[in-house]
């Protein structure tokens, strides 16, 4: 049945936040959403991880208090508004890990997630510190995660507020991270095809993929835009949309919704509307889910394991965020601020593997 909350408001014809962006602007001014760590940054980073290197404590762990940052402390600050009110992305460039263990990288990155908000967990073994890679995942198994593959993902959000990146190694060829902005998605598809952005506010079928919580379908229904109490938020992976289909008593997606969720795709590779950048290694990229969507492309990794791509994932749920309508707790199970996003199942316990 429609999301009565969302069908019944008030919609405005243009979304015009600093999150409504155009790739085509975001490309041509980096200075919006890259900041290049000073000498000073990284040092206040390799003194704090140090710190809490010598408690001996789990990563998983890690805290403001046992990762204490002073310098570099004031930045995170203006990077969390970046996110919540700002363009709703940001690169940090320059982390030396070419110097540092795979612990030590872990430490920092960690650390950084702690000062943004709460780790998640990515997935139903409670990991909180994921690793993004091809580990020969089948792209076409309905039980595979799309990062474990090198296949292209396509534009999508992650389940929790924000998603955190650091680059380890690059692909062979390939890899690039691309962005676009949900909120200018909707502004073009209000402009050009309002009827069709109108059934994106009804529920729609997304698969769990095999991570179901306790008592729950194998299934959620969230719509791909909820208009809540004044804010437009994105919940969406088109496979994970299309393979929901498989499953018995699952609303079924109407020629209409396929005709718009196709749209939607469309707009999300609008050259205009995305753009890309190819991280290197020490790159730290954070995404806010709830306005922004992100993608990578398809790669093409190196015949040494230990050449191979590597990405750090954090998720991460932020203090002072806005609010979510009741549907996301089909997702999150609590969609109280600071305090929700991630995967729990019965076998879920929060841990930080560091490979």
């Amino acid at each position: 049945m429609p999301n009565q909350t969302s069908r019944n408001a008030t919609l405005p014809d243009a979304i015009t936040k600093p999150s409504a962006w155009l790739g085509t602007d975001m490309a041509r001014n980096p200075a919006a959403w890259i900041y290049k760590l000073s000498v000073n940054d990284v040092r206040d980073l390799e003194a704090a991880a140090t710190h809490f290197q010598s408690l001996g404590v789990d990563v998983g762990e890690i805290s403001e208090e046992t990762f204490p940052l002073t310098t570099f402390g004031e930045h995170i600050s203006k990077l969390k508004q970046t996110l919540l009110s700002g363009v709703g992305l940001e690169v940090l460039c320059g982390l030396p890990i070419e110097n540092y263990s795979q612990a030590f990288v872990a430490t920092i990155f960690c650390g950084i997630g702690a000062h943004i908000g709460s780790a998640r967990s990515q997935n139903a073994e409670g990991h909180i510190l994921g690793h993004v890679r091809d580990i020969g995942a089948d792209a076409n198994d309905p039980n595979s995660r799309i990062y474990q593959t090198c296949e292209r993902q396509s534009f999508h959000t992650d389940s929790a507020d924000v998603v955190g990146l650091l680059c380890i190694r690059e692909a062979k060829e390939g890899g690039k991270s691309l962005h676009v902005s949900a909120e200018s998605i909707y502004n073009r598809m209000k402009q050009e095809c309002p009827d069709l952005l109108e059934v994106l506010f009804d529920p729609i079928a997304t698969d769990r993929r095999g991570e179901i919580p306790q008592g729950a379908n194998p299934y959620m229904e969230i719509p791909v835009l909820s208009w809540h109490e004044g804010y437009l938020t994105v919940f969406y992976q088109r496979q994970y949309i299309d393979s929901a289909q498989r499953f018995e008593g699952v609303m079924r997606l109407t020629p209409l919704h396929i005709e718009a969720l196709n749209m939607f795709d469309t707009l999300a590779n609008d050259s205009q509307l995305c753009f890309g950048i190819q991280l290197q290694p020490g790159d730290m990229q954070f995404i806010y889910n709830h306005s922004q969507l992100h993608d990578r492309t398809g790669f093409l990794d190196w015949p040494e394991p230990s050449h191979r791509r590597h990405l750090m994932r954090l998720w991460l749920s932020i203090a002072g965020d806005r609010p979510l309508p009741e549907c996301f707790k089909e997702r999150y199970g609590s969609i109280e601020i600071g305090n929700r996003g991630g995967i729990v199942t019965n076998r879920t316990r929060l841990h930080a593997p560091l490979d």
